[in-house]
């Protein structure tokens, strides 16, 4: 097994961290690597010098894992294993505190990967990028609410006015979309959701759509250019009557999920769930 190491550098204890794990799976022996910029801080083999990769263990959060898979997207195939060292993590769902008997499990081959879907944009001048989590159009420098006008493939949907427009995947649906009022969808659902941002009309409510076709964001307002934002971090700008379209990629993003853990009580934990009220 070669396992790929990548830390949150921002994070006070991580390095020290990915010392402990290195050594406790070489002792294993697993083959361990790093991303090139911390191999000689780690004293471990860089990732350039290692041709496949098993499997990738990530210390940080939700956007550790999505930096990552932004900065190296020839590791998408690859599973991910997420370690959360913040706070409300979905993705890495594993709390130190659990650290150990997790990396033995995944030794021991006691888990199983979910492929989760990932959404490609493509801009007017054909720029493209993708998104785990979410696409956002946003009304950007504009100090006002902007025009969205939303087609599925050749069919009219709606025009939203409103701070902007998040189409988030199931992946995403617990990240920005969740924040904005939008529903949380289970990863195994073949669907995306639509969730205006601050919208003027209280009618206008998040939608559920099939990630089967292309969905297209048009911007109306005759004002600046709005922002086009992949998962918080690639960025674009459409101009007035130009258009942003979406749909779901032929590729996939892979989760490693223990067997001791799920994604429900994932759930309960991070969002405070109590249960029955008694």
């Amino acid at each position: 097994m070669i396992v790929a190491l990548f830390i949150n550098k921002s994070k006070p204890y991580a390095k020290s961290l990915a010392v402990g794990v290195a050594e406790f799976l070489q002792h294993q022996h697993v083959t361990v690597v790093t991303e090139d910029a911390m191999a000689d801080s780690l004293h471990l083999p860089p990732l350039s010098t290692c041709p496949e990769i098993s499997c990738i263990i990530s210390l940080g959060g939700d956007g550790t894992i999505l930096h990552l898979m932004h900065e190296h997207p020839q590791l998408m195939d690859t599973p991910v294993l997420g370690i959360n060292l913040g706070h409300l993590g979905f993705m890495a769902d594993v709390p130190v505190s659990d650290l150990y008997p997790s990396l033995q499990a995944l030794i021991l081959g006691n888990y199983t990967v979910e492929e989760r879907l990932v959404i490609e944009g493509e801009t007017p001048q054909k720029e493209r990028c993708f998104a785990f989590n979410e696409m956002v159009v946003h009304r950007g420098a504009n100090p006002r609410l902007i025009e969205i006008a939303i087609h599925v493939e050749d069919t009219y949907v709606n025009t939203f006015e409103a701070d902007g427009i998040i189409l988030a995947t199931p992946n995403g649906s617990t990240a920005y979309s969740l924040a904005a009022g939008g529903p949380i969808l289970s990863p195994s659902l073949d669907a995306l959701v639509l969730t205006p941002i601050s919208p003027h009309t209280i009618s206008n409510r998040p939608i559920v759509l099939s990630a089967d076709r292309e969905i297209q964001l048009q911007y109306l307002s005759n004002y600046d250019p709005v922002e086009v934002r992949a998962d918080g971090l690639e960025s674009f700008y459409i101009k007035t009557g130009e258009v942003f379209r979406i749909q779901r990629s032929p590729r996939c993003f892979k989760l490693i999920s223990l067997l001791r853990r799920d994604y429900f009580s994932t759930l309960r934990s991070k969002l405070g769930w109590a249960g029955k009220l008694r």
